[in-house]
């Protein structure tokens, strides 16, 4: 505490269970609704509709049902009394106070007035929690009055004026402000109230527009925030007004839907059909915004169900088809995916975990409203997810309200957890691959004209330079650490796997105010997926100074990735190197890597050059092939480094406590100022040594092709055939008249096809197969097919966005 004399921390606790037992029936009135107020009068008494509403957002806010006796509910009450009782001693309750905490100080600062209602708000929750030490307790009501109408007088009114970060005024303020009064509204004076709803009313009047700018119409996650903040005021408010306009936001009914968050875009932001998600006009960002998109479309739903203001737009399909199309393939075993988080990655308190668990909390939440077979769906996925993550267990760092949703699932035997998937999924409107096994996943991180290699601002993802040139983003079952334990401020973030880079120094990102993105200027970015099974990905890479170049392909198989790389070009003296594996090996681990059979040494900066080197294996991870031999370069080091490093955002700035972490990298040298080199490696998940060496020796893979015109491999144990034209040509038999992606698989005399122009740069483009094909069993409408000895497939691939057509032939 700071400022004035010692103050009594309450700590006195009935029964828990007694507690929330009384709480629950206090707090969840009937839904039912008035007839009155169906109708459009302001209803009265205590179980009117806005009194049941505000009922509502309180327990989305403290849970419902909890039982104390539960050891893992009992954990979640043990961590919401320890932060709010940190909190509590630290909080400024003096009369002379210029802070409330002092670590927010001056509290005119956007930062510092945002993470103050933040702070105010944990303080509430546990106030309003039955069975935490600060439960009901009349002091600390009396204390968040004061500290509320503080902030109000200091910082945040309807006469101040926004500056710094927009956000602090407009979503995060306003947000927790009004879940503070939510909780403490029966102690909260009408007068302090109506002020409190005047400055919302200032700087968040609607969902619709951006208030420092009012031409510019808000969309994705951010509509979604301003809906829930709207909605909010008009229950504490009473005004009908309000609570239809947040309803209305989210179909955004003002401008005949072209906002709606219940509409597939077809450019800039929102979720798109083939599951990608965009926000900021071009990062992709499923991870991060669009998973707060859909938090705020489940608590809209849930808070509004019942009500004259029920959100009843057909449309909410599309957010419902989101959960299967843009989470599910990008969640492993609750892990969210780094390659879809964009500058969240440098943030010290957002983990891929705390993502993966955000994701598992709103479907939880959503799958309470959803249709019957979809909530059967999703709790079967999520229970999966929950079961599986032993590492980072969901129900250990959850909050109350999510423990009771979690429990409830896995206690219910009527739902088996879903296995993980193999499936192979492209996200052309993104630029983001995903290829999962059931033991792993990869996701490949690409960029492009369309979508940002990296986005920074306001002190975030100061390093993030080459997070969209090609990385790789390996998950296995045996690791689910790799991205999530200091990853980020460790790695050297020069040599991110599978990326191509010069050797050089780049400046700090974003260090500035507002948030700005890197698009490179490649048109190439993506690929086609064949039978959701296999795929083949490409990307031309073009640095930021023009500098390095590279035609980079990736072809995705049952148990391997093999990477291809041709035309590499780096200018100005410099050193190019293409990065095959930089795998982060914690803190202590010291697995065993074997190079072409032989153990390395383990020391901590041993390093090595091989001239030939035909197979590598690293224990825990997999093998790694080089096709035709390779000059690698192994280095084992530990990196020392801190979030601080990496993120100095306002609310947001990670620690500046050093972190140490153990790492192996694999790379090749093209040297300096090459002009035409290349690489070629495939990558096993979770292969033996034996395995690998196997694999080497045998080339149950062939490498096609490898030059600036075509990249192309054959599996022949899959029957498959995989290439990417970067002009016309000719390659492992394939023949096409202009660039496209091409997978061609032959089984039993069934004949699948599957081709894609990532480039999105041609109208149409044709294939000719090398074998006959006698019939067509299916193609879709942009496919013509003329069956015969040459097969030719001609695809009217304009428009299509970079999706991939298909043929099944015979």
């Amino acid at each position: 505490m700071t400022g004035g004399s010692a103050v009594e921390i309450p700590h006195t606790r009935l029964a828990r269970r007694t507690l929330i037992t009384a709480a629950s029936a206090a707090a969840l009135l009937p839904r039912a609704v008035e007839a009155h107020a169906a109708q459009g009068a302001e209803p009265t008494g205590s179980a009117d509709v806005y009194e049941t509403l505000l009922a509502r957002a309180a327990a989305l806010l403290t849970g419902d049902g909890a039982d104390p006796a539960d050891a893992d509910v009992a954990a979640a009450l043990d961590r919401l009394e320890t932060s709010a009782t940190g909190l509590w001693q630290r909080l400024d309750r003096s009369a002379s106070r210029t802070a409330l905490w002092s670590d927010l100080s001056p509290v005119t600062d956007p930062g510092n007035f945002g993470q103050s209602y933040t702070r105010l708000r944990t303080l509430a929750t546990a106030w309003a929690t039955p069975g935490t030490g600060l439960s009901a307790s009349q002091q600390v009501a009396d204390a968040l009055v004061g500290a509320l109408r503080f902030l109000h007088d200091e910082a945040y009114n309807a006469q101040a004026q926004e500056s710094g970060n927009w956000w602090f005024w407009e979503i995060g303020a306003p947000r927790a402000l009004l879940d503070s009064c939510v909780l403490v509204r029966a102690h909260v004076p009408a007068g302090d109230l109506s002020r409190y709803l005047a400055a919302v009313d200032r700087f968040c009047p609607d969902p619709d527009r951006r208030t420092n700018s009012p031409a510019l119409a808000e969309t994705g996650a951010n509509r979604a925030d301003k809906c829930l903040i709207v909605a909010l005021r008009g229950l504490l408010g009473r005004a009908e007004g309000k609570l239809a306009s947040a309803r209305d936001g989210l179909s955004d009914t003002r401008d005949s839907g072209r906002h709606s968050l219940f509409r597939y875009a077809t450019s800039g932001d929102g979720f798109y059909e083939d599951g990608s998600f965009v926000q900021h006009d071009a990062v992709a960002y499923t991870g991060s915004y669009g998973s707060v998109l859909l938090t705020g479309v489940a608590e809209a739903i849930a808070l509004l169900a019942d009500s004259p203001w029920a959100v009843t737009d057909p449309r909410v399909e599309v957010v419902y088809e989101a959960v299967d199309r843009s989470f599910a393939p990008l969640v492993f075993d609750g892990l969210m995916a780094d390659a879809v988080r964009g500058r969240a990655v440098s943030r010290e308190r957002e983990s891929d975990h705390t993502a993966g668990a955000a994701v598992i909390s709103t479907v939880l939440l959503l799958a309470e409203s959803a249709p019957a077979a979809r909530a059967r769906k999703w709790r079967a996925l999520v229970k999966g997810w929950i079961e599986r993550n032993r590492t980072y267990p969901y129900v250990a760092e959850a909050g109350v309200p999510q423990v009771v949703r979690a429990k409830k699932l896995l206690a219910d035997g009527q739902v088996p957890p879903a296995e993980r998937p193999a499936q192979h999924v492209v996200f052309a409107d993104m630029d983001r691959v995903v290829h999962r096994r059931p033991r792993w996943a990869l996701a490949l991180s690409l960029s492009s004209r369309r979508i940002a290699g990296y986005e920074a601002g306001n002190g975030e993802n100061l390093h993030g330079w080459y997070t969209g040139d090609g990385m790789t983003y390996l998950y296995t079952e045996d690791d689910l650490g790799q991205f999530g334990d200091g990853f980020w401020p460790t790695v050297d973030p020069y040599r991110l796997p599978g990326t191509t880079v010069e050797v050089r120094h780049r400046d700090d990102a974003g260090t500035g105010a507002g948030t700005g993105l890197y698009r490179p200027a490649n048109h190439v970015a993506g690929g086609a997926a064949l039978e959701g099974r296999y795929g083949v990905s490409a990307m031309e890479l073009i640095g930021a100074e023009g500098s390095p170049r590279a035609k980079k392909a990736w072809f995705f198989l049952d148990n391997a990735l093999v990477a291809l790389g041709a035309g590499i070009r780096a200018g100005d003296g410099r050193r190019a190197e293409t990065v095959v594996e930089n795998r982060n090996l914690h803190a202590h681990d010291r697995p065993a890597l074997r190079v072409d059979g032989v153990r390395m040494p383990g020391a901590q900066g041993w390093t090595k050059t091989y001239d030939r080197a035909e197979w590598a294996h690293l224990e825990g991870v997999g093998g790694y092939v080089f096709p035709a031999g390779a000059a690698l370069h192994a280095l084992r080091e530990e990196r020392t480094g801190a979030w601080r490093d990496i993120n100095t955002g306002a609310d947001t700035g990670g620690g500046s406590t050093p972190l140490t972490r153990r790492y192996l990298t694999l790379w090749f040298d093209h040297g300096v100022s090459p002009t035409d080199a290349g690489y070629a490696y495939a990558v096993l998940p979770g292969a033996s040594p034996a395995a690998t060496a196997g694999w080497s020796a045998s080339r149950p893979v062939r490498v096609a092709a490898n030059s600036p015109t075509a990249q192309a491999v054959e599996s022949r144990r899959d029957g498959l055939t995989a290439a990417h034209f970067w002009r016309a040509g000719t390659a492992a038999g394939l023949t096409t008249d202009g660039p496209a992606s091409v997978l061609v698989r032959r089984e039993r005399g069934d004949v699948t096809v599957a081709v894609a122009d990532p480039g999105r740069t041609a109208d149409r483009v044709t294939v000719r197969l090398p074998f006959r094909v006698r019939s067509v069993v299916s193609q879709d409408d942009t496919v013509t097919v003329t069956p015969g000895r040459r097969p030719l497939l001609t695809v009217e691939v304009g428009g299509s966005r970079g999706h991939t057509h298909h043929a099944h032939l015979t």
